[in-house]
């Protein structure tokens, strides 16, 4: 687990160290907007360390995954003077934002008492682990990953927007790459609320007593979305990324920019949270890792591993 958090700590430095050495240098306007969205991620990520300190719900940062971005993108609009493409670029995130956070909301991930709220299952299995039995070493990875590094990914995520500044007028390849992350979004809905209905129906069943059907007493979805790929939503949700990130190449007419880094980090943070829900999952369900080996990760008909 250490070297993991070390080597996703690195990744978060030495990328953008590269990103940022073999691109273009920033505009001033750009470096005066990159300060500014810098500053609201330190003091939201101190927050989030705070808060799940004292509450003991290390969900803190999940509240904010969905919302933050909008405040980023949206604060990018206004520095660039509602620049056309930044205004598309902010309403596509804020349409993946507002979907995003009523799928949480629905879950139980906000109360009126802002520190509680539904924790992410996952969190708990890991500070059970024998590495965290110190609880200093459970602080430090809550300060070190899952406030600073996550909110960081969650910054980098939305700096496309930033590299495209003064990018010259909106292209068809706008209208494009805005129509292909609104089609992500609702194979992103469709996989959450097929496994909403499933989980919805199984506890149903559940309460009602008796034998449940197979389908059901596997424990898992592996119907709909869930039969193409395991992870229908994580995949969607890279895939959005990564298309934000060709705006900047639209605009800025190289392939390769320092925006890049935030699909990078995020498709390898995917990767090793769906190994963790995985390993968790096949240890919960004796049917999963027949799944496993007939159902593809992420990609379709693209290996099962």
């Amino acid at each position: 687990m250490w070297k993991t958090v070390l080597a996703l700590l690195v990744t978060i430095v030495v990328i953008p160290f590269i990103a940022f050495r073999f691109d273009d240098a920033l505009t001033l306007l750009q470096s005066s907007t990159l300060m500014k969205v810098v500053i609201v991620y330190l003091a939201a990520a101190l927050l989030c360390f705070l808060v799940s300190t004292l509450a003991n719900n290390y969900s803190q940062v999940d509240k904010l995954w969905s919302t933050i971005p909008l405040a980023y993108v949206w604060i990018v609009a206004w520095e660039s003077g509602f620049e056309p493409r930044i205004i598309l670029m902010a309403v596509v995130v804020s349409l993946w934002g507002i979907r995003l956070t009523y799928n949480f909301s629905r879950r139980g991930g906000y109360s009126i008492r802002f520190w509680t709220g539904d924790e992410d299952y996952r969190w708990a299995v890991l500070r059970a682990k024998p590495e965290f039995a110190a609880r200093w070493k459970w602080v430090l990875f809550n300060f070190l990953f899952i406030s600073f590094y996550q909110m960081g990914l969650i910054l980098l995520m939305t700096l496309p927007a930033v590299r495209s500044m003064s990018g010259g007028p909106l292209t068809f390849a706008d209208a494009i790459l805005a129509a292909l992350i609104i089609g992500l979004i609702i194979i992103e809905t469709v996989a959450d609320q097929q496994q909403w209905n499933y989980h919805k129906q199984k506890r149903a069943l559940r309460e009602k007593g008796g034998e449940m059907p197979e389908k059901y007493a596997k424990g898992f979805i592996d119907t709909g979305l869930w039969g193409v790929v395991r992870h229908p939503n994580y995949a969607a949700e890279q895939a959005i990324w990564i298309v934000f990130y060709f705006f900047s190449v639209v605009a800025t007419g190289q392939w390769i920019n320092w925006s890049v880094m935030g699909a990078i980090l995020l498709v390898l943070l995917f990767f090793g949270s769906s190994n963790f829900s995985e390993s968790i999952s096949k240890g919960k369900y004796p049917a999963y890792s027949d799944y496993l080996k007939r159902v593809p990760r992420f990609i379709p008909w693209f290996s099962s591993k």
